[in-house]
């Protein structure tokens, strides 16, 4: 093999050499002519050099061959100002702002180009990447996850939006998940994982992230109570890479820098919505793009790692955690206050914390994860269900009739009502 590529190399030095002799050859012959007045034969010039007569008449008019260093003009040469600006955003690289003028311009090029167009018009300092060692684990094994922290991007208007985004990575298949949050709470990190639990369609055997406050003891460094009925829900085994081991996790710090390519972003959406869009088209993109160590990309190895998820929980566990929670205190009139309003419970929950859940217009109660009751939303200062208040009656007037008791509950609702709507 070493000998077959020393002969390609020395036939190939040779054939150039004797190229490059031939047309020294015919230029100086051309000048002879010239210099003597003699009109040249092009055909003739050609046979004895083995060239073209076109060739032949184009030295003979000056042509002097190709420059060793041809300037020739790129397709990038019209985006030069606005790649400098957008690769040296903070946080931002080479990759990222490629991953933007991919998305909106048609005629961007290959990747490799625009790395080539980056590095050698000096737009961006070269950076060092630091190296760590990786460790594979078993399909559905684990999910590793994070919070990229306290994003701050400006729309076209200059309105700033502060906002997380909570990133997961399926540890065999290198598949990611990015969730857009506004808060970074323990109930946030639970709805989260929700969302990314129900969009790969199963759950982990375990979970593996940081000493995340949220969700993690500072003192005893042990997973609240809370979380560990969190994951004894769902069916993981929730674990922590060790303190100040980040690399432990590496898949998902990877898919962390990922999200540098919402840099280029800055100042190119209108709405939050707009924002969301961007982040989800760049996580499908991230999935697409061939994993450095598996050679594939991570949605063709998630076909076959999702084969080996543990099923979801039914959705009544799943509703109780997916929507945001506020957390309320029943008064001794069987009564919670919620933005400017009260509603009723039954009233063996008067002195118990209750969660709400507000959507699509309405309040869902729930006390340990049991849905309780729901409330339309109202601008009415106070809102009894008529059971509710009948039930508070009936513990009051225990010597009182079922049927007066309700007639009198009918009539008080009606002048509650009344004094509400003033």
């Amino acid at each position: 093999m070493i000998n077959f590529v020393h002969s390609f190399c020395y036939t190939f030095n040779e054939n150039w050499r004797y190229n490059m002799n031939k047309f020294n050859e015919l230029k100086q012959e051309l000048m002879i002519l010239k210099t003597n007045g003699i009109k040249p034969n092009y055909s003739k010039l050609g046979r004895t050099y083995g060239l073209d007569r076109r060739t032949v008449k184009k030295y003979d008019n000056g042509y002097k061959g190709k420059p060793a260093n041809r300037n020739k003009e790129s397709r990038l040469d019209k985006f030069k100002e606005e790649i400098k600006v957008k690769v040296n955003l903070p946080d931002s690289n080479v990759s990222s702002a490629y991953q933007f003028f991919d998305e909106n311009y048609s005629d961007i090029g290959t990747y490799s180009n625009f790395y080539k167009y980056v590095k050698k018009n000096k737009l961006i300092e070269n950076k060092n990447n630091n190296c760590h060692l990786r460790y594979e684990t078993d399909y559905g094994k684990q999910l590793q996850f994070d919070w990229k922290e306290d994003i701050k991007m400006f729309n076209k208007y200059g309105e700033l939006f502060e906002f997380n985004i909570f990133s997961s990575t399926l540890s065999a298949s290198r598949f990611h998940i990015f969730v857009y949050s506004k808060n970074k709470t323990r109930i946030d990190v639970q709805r989260c994982l929700t969302i990314t639990f129900q969009y790969i369609g199963g759950v982990t055997d375990e979970t593996l992230t940081d000493n995340m406050s949220s969700i993690v003891n500072t003192k005893d460094k042990k997973f609240y109570k809370e979380f560990i009925s969190f994951s004894k829900d769902f069916g993981f085994n929730p674990k922590k890479c060790k303190p100040r081991h980040p690399y432990t996790k590496g898949k998902d710090e990877s898919c962390n820098r990922f999200i540098n390519w919402l840099v280029p972003y800055n100042g190119e959406f209108e709405t939050e919505e707009d924002l969301i869009k961007i982040i989800e088209k760049i996580n499908i993109k991230v999935n697409q793009q061939k994993n450095k160590t598996t050679g594939v990309s991570p949605i063709l190895l998630f076909q076959k790692e999702k084969e080996y998820l543990k099923p979801l929980p039914n959705n009544k566990i799943i509703n109780s955690y997916l929507y945001d929670n506020i957390n309320v205190k029943v008064s001794n009139e069987s009564l919670f206050y919620y933005k400017g309003s009260k509603y009723s419970v039954p009233i063996k929950f008067i002195n118990k914390s209750l969660n709400i859940k507000d959507e699509n217009n309405k309040l869902y109660v729930y006390y340990n994860k049991e849905l309780i009751t729901i409330h339309e939303k109202s601008d009415n200062y106070i809102n009894y269900k008529e059971e509710h208040y009948t039930e508070g009656l009936m513990n009051i007037l225990k010597n009182k009739e079922n049927d007066e008791i309700e007639e009198l509950a009918k009539k008080n609702l009606e002048l509650l009502n009344k004094l509400s709507e003033v």
